[in-house]
């Protein structure tokens, strides 16, 4: 409890920071910095070399595959039934077929099962959620705007993002062994710094414009991040008969709100910005409470 209290009332400082203190210019972007550049690599290379791997350690990856392509298939669907424009219909694929599994889903799952269940929601991000957006998100968004996807980009983008990097780091230092111990408590305590930075950047951009004409495509989309996409990831676990942390923590990871990354790339190829930071912001509020509720569901 004291672990989400700790979420929240980050969240709710840089929220009123934001609306009463008028910080400097450029903090949200050297909050970003840090936690992109510094704290998640230090974390992914103190996890991954603990990450146990079992027959299993699929299924968080394809949880969040599950979620962007189901997402894709349903608002293209939806899209061509009630008349969506195709910068609604790429807006809301991109915001709600990729997860915060990163920002909040770490904090978040830590908060609940501790550092085993960190290290299998780190393999469902750096491996699953991460190269969808570099990826799919790039396609999507070029696709929806008009453009032509850029393979170099894509490429690029995957090949120098630090995370991913010590990604590769991490599973030879697991393969050798692990980190010596001073070595993963600095890794850690670096880490560390990552859930109160990241979720008081969230708080500073947080924006939530409620319009008429955005309800239903806004009820459509959490309905489907919050709800329908975890669920779907359930039954895949079920059918596949994934049990335990595993199970819990790759629907879990596929329940967290939309990404900030995705609704920034929604407004950088002009996909209907106005309603992908509606759903952003309303995302980010119910997961407080959404993401709790499924995992009591499920037992955790």
């Amino acid at each position: 409890m004291s672990a989400l209290l700790l979420l929240f009332v980050c969240l709710v400082l840089g929220a009123l920071v934001a609306r009463f203190a008028r910080p400097p210019s450029g903090i949200v972007a050297g909050l970003n910095w840090w936690v992109l550049n510094i704290a998640l690599p230090a974390l992914v290379l103190a996890m991954i070399p603990r990450v146990h791997f079992d027959r299993h350690l699929w299924f968080p990856v394809a949880t969040m595959w599950v979620t962007f392509f189901g997402a894709w298939l349903l608002f293209a669907v939806l899209g061509r039934l009630f008349g969506w424009s195709r910068s609604r219909i790429g807006a809301l694929t991109l915001v709600c077929g990729l997860g915060n599994t990163s920002f909040m889903g770490y904090p978040m799952v830590q908060a609940m099962h501790g550092q085993p269940g960190l290290a299998l929601a780190v393999v469902s991000d750096q491996l699953g959620c991460f190269p969808l957006l570099a990826a799919g998100g790039i396609v999507v968004a070029s696709l929806y705007s008009g453009r032509q996807p850029s393979v170099a980009l894509v490429v690029r983008r995957i090949a120098t993002f630090p995370a991913f990097i010590a990604l590769l780091v991490g599973v030879v230092a697991g393969l050798a062994g692990g980190w010596p111990e001073a070595l993963d408590h600095l890794l850690l305590q670096l880490g560390q710094t990552l859930t109160p930075l990241a979720l008081f950047s969230v708080g500073l951009q947080f924006k939530l414009h409620l319009h008429r004409d955005q309800l239903g495509a806004l009820s459509s989309g959490l309905a489907w991040k919050l709800a329908l996409a975890p669920l779907a990831g359930w039954g895949l676990g079920m059918l596949a008969g994934v049990t335990g942390l595993t199970l819990v923590v790759g629907v879990l990871q596929a329940a967290m709100a939309p990404m900030i990354s995705a609704a920034i790339l929604a407004d950088q190829y002009e996909l209907e910005p106005r309603l992908a930071n509606t759903v952003l912001g309303a995302g980010i509020v119910l997961s407080l409470a959404t993401v709790p509720l499924a995992n009591l569901l499920m037992g955790g």
